[in-house]
Formats: structure tokens, sequence, C-alpha cells
């Protein structure tokens, strides 16, 4: 049986807070066990990090301005956009898809408004969220003598389908794909295209037992223990899709 339950009672976050210390304080007297993943909200590893800019630093240049005219934006975030992405992918409807320097595809280059203290403040992704969750599972494991398995998340849009689901965009210690390719189905017959986005299904799993309004970025998973690695793994780069490949763009 797998579980999961969000963490309450981390304080709001800002830059140089100990992020695996509050987790490890929170859960006490509950303790993380081998085998466990600990799949964190990107907000909370961005701020901590310091991944954080207010608008009156922002001097938005001739495109971000051209976009926040058809788009009734303020030119200041369509700025900080395009600063976070390492193409533009769509702009139009109201909607700007970037594909950003990890090589995601996503609105706005994960950049994000809500759940931020402050007025005119945007949070932005990690810059290098697979070495984020690698350092927040060795912290994990100084303080507590266990590696846990590492997943950071955002909300993403997905082609084809209403609605918005956490997916991974780092981990460590997890392996962020099964691939069942060349195994037998139970009728004998050999998988051919079986690819299964395990740290993608964790994020959105742990995306289910937390509140968006309840500031709890941090979900315990237990009972995951095969997905969980020895070693930190390749990371969420695995999940990227090779522009090759790329049949939606």
């Amino acid at each position: 049986m797998i579980s999961g339950y969000a963490l309450d009672g981390l304080p709001e976050i800002e830059p140089g807070y100990d992020l695996a210390g509050g987790i490890v304080e929170t859960l006490a007297p509950e303790r993380i066990q081998p085998g466990d993943v600990v799949v964190v909200a990107h907000k909370a590893v961005s701020k901590s990090e310091g991944r954080i800019r207010a608008l009156r630093d922002v001097t938005p240049g001739e495109r971000a301005l051209a976009i926040a005219r058809e788009q009734d934006r303020d030119p200041r975030h369509v700025q900080v956009i395009l600063d976070e992405a390492r193409y533009v992918v769509r702009a139009e409807r109201g909607i700007l898809i970037t594909e950003t320097r990890h090589g995601y595809v996503c609105a706005n280059s994960g950049v994000d408004a809500s759940n931020v203290p402050g007025e005119e403040v945007l949070v932005l992704l990690p810059v290098d969220p697979d070495a984020s969750a690698r350092g927040l599972r060795a912290r994990l494991q100084e303080l507590t003598g266990v590696a846990p398995g590492v997943v950071i998340t955002d909300s993403f849009g997905r082609a084809w389908r209403a609605g918005q689901c956490d997916v991974a965009i780092g981990c460590a210690g997890v392996r962020p794909v099964a691939d069942l390719r060349g195994e037998k189905d139970i009728h004998g017959r050999e998988l051919k295209a079986t690819v299964i986005a395990v740290a993608d299904e964790l994020a959105a799993a742990a995306d289910l037992c937390r509140s968006k309004a309840g500031a709890q970025p941090v979900v315990l998973i237990r009972g995951a223990e095969r997905q969980v690695t020895e070693t930190d793994g390749p990371g969420a780069a695995a999940l990227v899709r090779a522009r090759e490949q790329d049949l939606f763009r």
C-alpha cells in the first residue's frame, strides 16, 4: 500500500532557510524511514534558494512590451518570463508557453506569483532542480541517517488534457522512469512502448494529499520503496523528451 500525508507546521520560507532541517523538525516524533519519498513543491525550494524577483527591479524590453500589450499583462512580469525561457513556443490567446532553460515546456517559464508573500514578487524555478533534490537528499541523510527519495514538483498543463497536474522537475534517489520495454504482459506479448513516468506519478500522488491553500509544500510518501534507489540517479532531466521525438511543436 502506498500512503502519503502532508506536513503541517512549516513556516513561511525565506532565502537561506534550512528546508531539510524544517522537514525533520516538523516530522518529529515521526522519523524518515528507508524507502520513504519526500515530495516538495518547488516554491519551497525556490524560496529557500532565493529564486525570487521583485517587479520593481525589472525593466521590460521591447519584446516583453509587445507581448504585454497583446495579452494585457504587466510587461515586467512578461520580461521575467522571457528571462527564464530558452525560447517562446506560443504567445497567443493570452497564453505564454515557453521552453525553460531546463528543457521543460510550460506556461510562463514556471514563473508564478501565487503563494508568495508581499506585493509584486515572483517565484522562479530552481536554477538546477535536480541539483536541489540531490542537496536536499544529502542534508536529510545528514540529519536522520536515512537517504529518502526526493522529488521536487511543479504544476503543469498537458497537451490535449484539461486541468493541471503536478509533475517532477527535479528528483534524486528515485528512478524517474521505469522502462518496461522488452518485458512480457500477462498474455506473453512483448511490451514495445511502455515507459512509466514514475517521478511524475509520485508528484501527482503527493498533490492529492496536500492543500493548495494550506501551506503544505511537503508530502511524505510511504510504500513506494521499489522506486527508491541507493544512488541519486539521473534526475528528472531523464523525463525531458528529446526534440527529435517531440511531435507537439
